[in-house]
């Protein structure tokens, strides 16, 4: 696709019909993963007014998709997507430079027409692109757009781990010694997650964002790429990770341990066997995620060293915003 085929390609909204071709287009793009594809969206069902838009050229054929929806907090902002880490604009490669700024002049017009006064979005941080693709962060730039918050993630390169720290090879060693096995595989999922909720629950307040029902209601979707790893003590279920294999990262969703597992340092060897699980399935980088608060302005220091402890280096989740009042 050249500039000037996509010069004469259109913006619309999404309707259900396209749903297979959305899907086609996110699964050959540069910069998607299993978070963009409707058969995760579509889990929400109608938790979002969905507002997400395609992109075609001039034959009618997807070029890119742009998934988003009424902002929960304030219905006169919309934002890609609500229901994602990160969002943005998805696309087979052929938009850069001045396509990629006529592209989102278009979204940004097409989200002014539907009565919105201002677009958030959310960047694909480079880890998770195939190939380079932040044209769209330099079009925002030139539109005018503010970075109003910046998340920050801990990511291991799997090409250049680099130093981990001494106090996690002696915990490995301790939880060697102590005879924790780790398992990968579904079955334990229903024991893990009583864990995670009360581990959640008691030592932060808090409820894991998805419910079981939920969370097996994706892994029937998605039973390559949402892959559960477990430690166990003889019999006895003492810590675990959920992850999510979003194209060239292993993203450590949910992970858990008990008592017992955190005595005995259950979760590093839960987390090395993850790492090697990345490697095994060719993934670039192995992700723990965030360690933000208040949209990005703090920094939860002792969880984010706990993660750099591994072997990790940060990576900035960059959200801007437009005004579309002018």
């Amino acid at each position: 696709m050249t500039a000037e085929g996509t010069r004469a390609g259109t913006v619309r909204a999404y309707v259900p019909a396209d749903a297979d071709a959305w899907d086609d287009l996110v699964a050959r793009s540069v910069n998607g993963t299993m978070l963009h594809t409707r058969r995760f969206l579509s889990y929400h069902g109608d938790r979002f007014g969905d507002r997400s838009l395609i992109v075609t050229n001039p034959r009618g054929w997807p070029i890119g998709v742009f998934p988003a929806a009424e902002d929960p907090a304030d219905p006169s902002v919309v934002t890609s997507h609500p229901g994602m880490t990160y969002g943005g604009l998805v696309h087979d490669g052929s938009l850069h430079g001045a396509s990629m700024m006529r592209v989102l002049g278009e979204i940004a017009d097409a989200c002014r027409a539907q009565g919105f006064t201002r677009l958030r979005y959310k960047a694909v941080p480079p880890i998770y692109q195939s190939a380079p693709a932040d044209d769209d962060v330099h079009a925002l730039f030139r539109l005018g757009a503010s970075r109003y918050r910046c998340d920050l993630a801990a990511a291991i390169s799997l090409s250049r781990r680099v130093r981990v720290w001494s106090s996690r090879r002696q915990r490995r060693k301790r939880a060697e010694a102590a005879g924790v096995r780790t398992v990968e595989g579904w079955d334990d999922i229903a024991a893990y997650w009583r864990v995670l909720e009360t581990n959640l629950g008691s030592r932060h307040g808090a409820t894991p964002t998805h419910s079981l029902a939920e969370i097996e209601y994706l892994h029937d979707r998605f039973p390559q790429e949402i892959v559960l790893v477990t430690a166990r003590i003889g019999d006895d279920l003492a810590a675990g990770n959920l992850f999510f294999a979003e194209g060239p990262v292993l993203y450590q969703r949910y992970t858990a341990t008990t008592d017992e597992g955190r005595t005995m340092s259950a979760s590093d060897l839960v987390i090395e066997q993850g790492i090697a699980l990345a490697s095994e399935r060719g993934c670039r980088f192995y992700s723990f995620g965030t360690s933000t608060l208040d949209e990005g302005r703090q920094l939860n220091e002792p969880q984010y060293d706990y993660k750099i402890s591994f072997g990790a280096g940060g990576v900035a989740h960059d959200h801007y915003e437009l005004d579309l009042r002018s």
